[in-house]
Parts: structure tokens; C-alpha cells; sequence
């Protein structure tokens, strides 16, 4: 039963409830809106080649900010997400003309560690400004491989301005990396880009390991050099600043020689993550998904080395969508009262009105 916009009465067949996902990132937010049923159902094993089960379809474009959501003593801030979330679902709301929410789902990065303030928080918020009954809490690394996978054992690298690899037999969750810019993320975009402005900055020096070719795009990017840390450190957005020097890196791959190490170094940190959360028996999927993959050949290459040599046993298979269609995949199960992917206290959790084990689907553990 879908319950009318908090109020607790069952919908009457019109004006059907919508789903709402979020994706929250280094990079920022986007939000956006599906119908919630979703024809089929993949929780069957598939076999090598079979057809993957779609996603709903958005309803209208995706709303996005481009500002990042803060962090503050008790992690990722509650108030700053609902301070951007709330007009832009109000807004796809009235544009769908949707009256109520038959669920939420919020992926979010970081939320396997700096999570407590929004587990706390963000239930009741919703509750009280949009009546939502039906909420999942995701770390990134879930929507990014329901997006990818769907309801599939296997793995996912998922490099965007950080990097994570999370994998699942469907009883658990395993995952490898994602610490943050400061403390890993090794790979990803603001990893790359991080790498390309220390050989910068060693060429600016005159030390070894530098790149006189850096340096001339990072000059050209940022300005002189000696600026730069005043430029970068006060940033609140600065992982994502950092990611943006990554292109350039790529962009010289085949031409420096220091740029060319740093992508083959990235790729052997992604495989090394993805080695460490895969399943070691059947034949899992493994896909790929993220803004660091729009850079080519120039990764591309040496990850597919990389995994070669140490996942034989993975099926490559491309990537169904990204992390938006997971949090709106995650949302459309879960008003359907279908969920199959394994709950887990601090990657994926679910709020929601009815008891946990209803809202799961059979197949679940």
C-alpha cells in the first residue's frame, strides 16, 4: 500500500506516486524524479550476454547543484543537503505534477564513514517537509553499482573525483578505498590530478619526477605556481578542484612520460581495489562506471592490463547507468516493496513505515 503524502491514507489511483533519487557527490547534487514501477525483474541469476534488466526512466531532466555538500564535526551536513535537495524535488514535483513520494533514496558519498548526522537527520526531515514513509540510505558505492549492475553479483570500480570499488555476492557488501582525497581515493579523478600537479610543481622546483609539460598546463590552468596552495588549500570544493587537472594529465599520456606512469599507476590502484571486493567464486560481472572513464584510451588501456592479470575470472560487461540510475533503481524497488540487495548498517539502510523484513524482496537474505 502506498501511503497519500504522509498522511497515512491509501492512494485512491490517481495522480500515482513518483520516486525521488538523489546522487550526492564531490562534484555536487543532482536529483530526479521516475515513475516507480519497473517492468521485469532481474534478481534471477543472468547468464554471460543476457539482456540486463532496464532503469526507470527519469521524468523530465535531472535537476542538478554544483555545490558540494559540506562536512562538519558530526560528517556530511544534513542541513546543507536539504538546503539544496528540498526546492529542486519541490520543483520536479510540481513539474510532474506529482503529489506524493512512494520513496526516497539518497546516495551519498562518504556515507559509510561520515554518515551519522544524515542517518539521524534526514528521516524525520523528509518526513516533515515532503511526507516521505519509504527512505534508503546508500553510500555512493551502492548507487554506483546498482546503476552499473543492477541486482548482479560482481563489482564495480566507480572513479569519478574519488574512487571506490565495492562488490557483492548479494548476502554482503565488500569495499576498497574511498577514504577521501586525503587518505586514498587512489585512482580517482582528484588522485589523478593530485599526482599531476606535485610532477608540476617538482618541474617547477627543478627536482626529479617533474614534467615541464604539467607544469605548462597547470600554469596555464591555475596561474604561477607559488599561488597555487593559497588557491587550492581554503577550498571547501578542492577534491573536486583537483580533479579537474586529471584531463590534462590524460591529454599528455603517449607524449610525457610522466603522465603516462601516473595513468598506469591509477590503473593498477583501481584494479587492486576491484581485486580485493570481487567474488572469488562463479563468474561475477565486473563494470566500470564514472567521469574518470571518459578520458579513453589514455585509462582505459592500462586498466583493462590491469584487470587482466588479476581478475581473469570477472566478466567484463558495460555499465548500465551511472549513480543516478541506481539511487532511482533502489527507490522504484523499494516502493515496490522488491529490494534485493543486502542491507548493511552503514552502505545501505532503509526507513521506512512498514517492518524491514516486508520491505525487502524474497530473494533477499
Amino acid at each position: 500500500m502506498t501511503l497519500d503524502g504522509g498522511h497515512g491514507r491509501p492512494h485512491d489511483g490517481q495522480s500515482p506516486a513518483v520516486v525521488l533519487a538523489v546522487d550526492s557527490g564531490g562534484s555536487g547534487l543532482r536529483v530526479a524524479l521516475a515513475a516507480h514501477a519497473v517492468p521485469g525483474d532481474d534478481r534471477s541469476p543472468v547468464r554471460r550476454g543476457a539482456p540486463a534488466h532496464p532503469h526507470p526512466a527519469p521524468l523530465g531532466a535531472p535537476l542538478t547543484s554544483r555545490e558540494p555538500v559540506r562536512t562538519g564535526p558530526r560528517g556530511i551536513s544534513a542541513g546543507h543537503l536539504l538546503e539544496q535537495l528540498l526546492p529542486m524535488a519541490r520543483r520536479l514535483m510540481a513539474e510532474a505534477g506529482a503529489e506524493r513520494l512512494g520513496a526516497v533514496a539518497v546516495g551519498a558519498a562518504g556515507l559509510a564513514t561520515l554518515g551519522d548526522e544524515l542517518r539521524d537527520e534526514l528521516p524525520a526531515a523528509l518526513a516533515r517537509e515532503l511526507g516521505v514513509r519509504r527512505l534508503a540510505l546508500a553510500a555512493d558505492a551502492v548507487t554506483a553499482y546498482t546503476g552499473a549492475l543492477g541486482a548482479r553479483a560482481g563489482a564495480v570500480i566507480a572513479a569519478g573525483t574519488g574512487m571506490i570499488a565495492v562488490g557483492t555476492d548479494l548476502t554482503s557488501w565488500r569495499r576498497a578505498d574511498g577514504w577521501g582525497h586525503l587518505l586514498g581515493d587512489c585512482g580517482g579523478g582528484a588522485w589523478i590530478g593530485r599526482a599531476g600537479l606535485e610532477a608540476a610543481l617538482r618541474a617547477f622546483d627543478g627536482r626529479p619526477g617533474g614534467s615541464a609539460a604539467l607544469l605548462a598546463r597547470a600554469a596555464e590552468m591555475f596561474g604561477p605556481m607559488p599561488e597555487l596552495p593559497g588557491l587550492l588549500y581554503p577550498r571547501s570544493d578542492r577534491a573536486a578542484v583537483l580533479a579537474s587537472f586529471a584531463p590534462e594529465v590524460a591529454g599528455l599520456c603517449g607524449r610525457d612520460p610522466v603522465s603516462s606512469r601516473i595513468l598506469q599507476t591509477a590503473a593498477r590502484h583501481m584494479a587492486e581495489s576491484a581485486a580485493a571486493v570481487c567474488p572469488a567464486d562463479g563468474e561475477p560481472h565486473l563494470a566500470l562506471t564514472g567521469g574518470v572513464f571518459n578520458m579513453g584510451a589514455a585509462i582505459l588501456g592500462p586498466l583493462t592490463e590491469e584487470l587482466g592479470e588479476r581478475l581473469p575470472h570477472a566478466w567484463r560487461v558495460p555499465a548500465l547507468g551511472d549513480p543516478l540510475d541506481g539511487a532511482l533503481r533502489i527507490a522504484a524497488d523499494l516502493a515496490d516493496g522488491r529490494l534485493a540487495l543486502p542491507p548493511d548498517d552503514r552502505m545501505l539502510s532503509v526507513v521506512a513505515e512498514k517492518p524491514y523484513g516486508e520491505i525487502y524482496g524474497p530473494n533477499s537474505p
